[in-house]
């Protein structure tokens, strides 16, 4: 027994040497002073010891455990004063002068496709149009069938699709990125009965290479307006007044014809060359003109699939390129550096 004593004590000292913070200290203590420890156990056990054997046990026992606890408290003061004087090291290496002025914080902006979305809604919200938002994944339904352009329609090679398929219990239904802001039209019509007035922001997608005036992502305004007696005039006046105060009060407008499966007539629409003037340059590829956005009276065919009377209502549609407005508003080459995630392009803005 009292070569266990002995042994208990060498291993406990020995730990303690190299104990290196309060917390391996409290472990070292619950092992070799706690209740389980093994020379509690040993405290415990002396009245089953013979009565000679029991003093000189008892006496070793108690004289270790004081030895221990003796220990264990310079220990504790060492570590204490260590832990001290790490921290006032810290303190003089690390002070902080309070008199010193503060550091700037950078502060984040807006995205320029941001600010150009926001500008441009904000336009036409003053002209009593509401801004709804659609879904990205779309049924074939309302970004094909219901625009006039069913399956067999050639216009689909106007918009390379990415498509989805969804499998439910009744099988796959085909379903698609939408590759314009046009579905929402339809929607919006299910559920609305004239007068409607709205714009819809958002990304589109196409399967297509990206040079610097395509990308596969980009976002569009969807235009709409359905009332009773609404003639081309209002469209061309709605157009002209946007651009009037996008791009300055200076600016002349003209509209050509053009084709959309889903209006008719269609137009589009572009403004005199702010390089040079209408005279001709490289950024209008020398016609003077600069196309901006495709236009049109919403096709009977359409407001018939919503339940809307052809013969009683009549309205116009457009849409437009966000990044496009950007790029001629602030003279930027390459639409790919709008998702570049170059600062030194963004901070511009």
């Amino acid at each position: 027994m009292l070569q266990n004593l002995d042994r208990t004590k060498s291993t406990a000292i020995e730990e303690l040497n190299s104990v290196s913070d309060l917390k391996a200290l409290e472990d070292w203590r619950v092992r070799h002073l706690g209740k389980k420890s093994a020379l509690t156990t040993i405290l415990r056990g002396l009245a089953k010891l013979p009565l000679d054997e029991r003093k000189a046990v008892g006496a070793r026992a108690n004289e270790t455990r004081a030895l221990l606890e003796s220990l264990q408290g310079e220990k504790k003061e060492a570590l204490r004063q260590r832990a001290y004087l790490d921290l006032e090291g810290r303190l003089t290496v690390e002070k902080l002068d309070v008199t010193l002025p503060g550091r700037p914080v950078s502060l984040g902006r807006h995205h320029p496709t941001t600010q150009m979305l926001r500008e441009i809604c904000g336009i036409f919200a003053a002209l009593g149009f509401q801004v709804v938002e659609g879904p990205d994944v779309e049924w074939d339904y309302y970004n094909f069938e219901a625009l006039n352009i069913p399956a067999d329609h050639p216009a689909r090679d106007m918009w390379a699709t990415f498509w989805v398929d969804y499998e439910t219990e009744d099988g796959r239904h085909p379903m698609l990125l939408r590759t314009h802001t046009s579905p929402m039209q339809i929607r919006v019509m299910e559920k609305t009965r004239p007068p409607v007035r709205v714009v819809v922001p958002g990304m589109c997608y196409r399967y297509e290479a990206t040079d610097a005036t395509h990308e596969s992502m980009f976002y569009q305004i969807e235009g709409l307006a359905v009332d009773e007696t609404i003639t081309l005039a209002d469209l061309k006046g709605t157009l002209f007044a946007f651009a009037k105060r996008l791009f300055g009060e200076e600016r002349r407008v003209r509209f050509r014809c053009d084709y959309f499966p889903f209006v008719e007539p269609g137009v589009e629409m572009a403004i005199d060359c702010f390089a040079c003037g209408g005279a001709g340059c490289r950024l209008c590829s020398g016609t003077g003109w600069i196309e901006i956005l495709g236009a049109g009276m919403v096709h009977p065919d359409v407001l018939r699939r919503v339940d809307y009377d052809p013969d009683v209502y009549t309205g116009f549609a457009f849409g437009i390129g966000v990044e496009r407005m950007a790029m001629l508003r602030y003279g930027i080459e390459d639409i790919r550096l709008f998702y570049s995630n170059d600062l030194r392009f963004l901070r511009q803005f």
